[in-house]
């Protein structure tokens, strides 16, 4: 659940009823073009060279971080979720709200794209989750901006080019898979920046 990577078998949570935990939000402490939530600038002492992004689908039609780090713990093993960035739909979280999960805050390995030579792509690059199903609808219309206010961000403070921003079936070496889903253009969002 929550994830598109597969060969793991997913295991019997359909009895889970999700009761959120309310997420922690982040909100801007300033407005204005350039300026960004505080939550998005990781504490100096802990910051890392990060070299890529790759852009996620939950698969499922609702959720947020606390419901995926409870099915990343549960389901996967992990020790929490496995992205960075989490990018709600209006279900549970705020249409294009954009959660900063503890990965992010400290610094942290991410669990978000398996089977790269060396888990360079969890060890250097940046796992943004957006909740949908992209392979049965497009993500909102507020999503892709905070997407792309997003990216805008870590590009920039990361020195990260378009070239190295991935959809995790797009990932050199990765897992096969169809993340981020089949009406979800990397190559449109992309043209976005």
């Amino acid at each position: 659940m929550s994830g598109c990577y597969e060969p793991i078998p997913t295991p019997a949570l359909v009895s889970i009823q999700p009761t959120p935990t309310p997420p922690t939000i982040i909100k801007p402490t300033t407005t204005g073009p350039g300026l960004y939530p505080a939550g998005w600038i990781p504490p100096v002492a802990l910051e890392r060279s990060w070299s890529a992004i790759i852009i996620h689908h939950s698969a499922t039609t609702y959720g947020n971080m606390a419901i995926f780090d409870k099915w990343h713990k549960e389901g996967n093993g992990w020790n929490g979720v496995g992205y960075d960035f989490v990018i709600g739909n209006g279900t549970y979280s705020g249409n294009g709200q954009v959660e900063v999960t503890f990965r992010w805050q400290q610094q942290q390995t991410g669990a978000h794209a398996g089977g790269t030579p060396g888990n360079w792509a969890n060890e250097k690059g940046i796992g943004i989750c957006l909740v949908g199903d992209f392979n049965r609808t497009v993500p909102t219309e507020r999503q892709m901006q905070s997407l792309v206010r997003l990216v805008k961000f870590l590009q920039a403070r990361y020195k990260i080019p378009a070239s190295q921003i991935y959809g995790h079936g797009s990932v050199p070496g990765g897992h096969v898979t169809d993340c981020p889903g089949k009406y979800f253009s990397v190559t449109r969002f992309k043209a976005m920046l």
